[in-house]
């Protein structure tokens, strides 16, 4: 069986860990049309091998496990072995290529892709860690890219001059689900204890976070009780 009209995403994050942009886009593509979400790889495995597992909005999550201490070629050569394996396995043919990251380039620049989207979220150049290959890999990204997205009209702005069909693509909110909050009636438990008023953030907890904002704030309005919900990485969970 051939399959025409996939969408093999390539993401540097992971499907299960927060629900933002990836997953409110790509599982409404697929409604239409069979998505593959590929993530970055988990060193873990005695051989390197793929876990395939379908969400309940239909997508197909795929994780590539391989060999601890394996050198950066080897870690080229065996994700494109993987990632022609499974479009062999699954009869993909000319899949839209949707990337949020250009690390990804590498072991997928010899798939003949149908169009190739690059939805640019943030600029991941600025982010701790980042590889210092990604800006080079970017603009080579930039150039095989059929449409290009951004998070935000300050990103947008910064990439404009960079390619001819560059669009601003905002995040939102699922209105539906936050909806939801309004029917509640009851104190959620973990915050019964909490004094009012309350401010809220939810969402990932990182280098980005202006904390020393936050700090100002909460010295500013000690009446203000100052709730965030969301996973602490890259940052001293100390300095909350």
């Amino acid at each position: 069986m051939t399959l025409a009209n996939a969408v093999i995403c390539l993401s540097h994050l992971r499907w299960r860990f927060v629900r933002q942009r990836p997953q409110h886009l790509l599982s409404r593509c697929a409604r239409d049309r069979t998505v593959f979400f590929w993530e970055e790889p988990i060193f873990d495995a005695d051989v390197p091998r793929r876990a395939i597992d379908r969400t309940d909005d239909g997508v197909i999550v795929v994780t590539p496990h391989l060999v601890p201490d394996t050198s950066p070629a080897e870690v080229e050569a065996t994700l494109r072995s993987l990632l022609d394996g499974m479009m062999v396995e699954q009869g993909i043919t000319q899949p839209v290529l949707w990337y949020y990251t250009p690390m990804a380039l590498p072991f997928t620049r010899h798939v003949r892709p149908r169009a190739v989207v690059y939805d640019c979220m943030d600029e991941l150049s600025l982010f701790q860690g980042a590889p210092p290959t990604l800006t080079e890999l970017e603009a080579q990204l930039l150039g095989r890219a059929d449409v290009v997205f951004t998070g935000g009209h300050a990103l947008f702005e910064h990439k404009r001059d960079r390619h001819a069909n560059i669009h601003p693509f905002p995040s939102s909110v699922e209105v539906p689900h936050f909806a939801r909050a309004r029917q509640i009636d009851e104190e959620p438990v973990d915050q019964a204890s909490i004094p009012r008023p309350r401010v809220g953030f939810f969402g990932v907890i990182d280098e980005r976070m202006d904390l020393e904002l936050i700090q100002a704030v909460a010295e500013l309005r000690p009446d203000l009780h100052i709730v965030m919900i969301g996973p602490v990485v890259k940052i001293d969970p100390r300095s909350l």
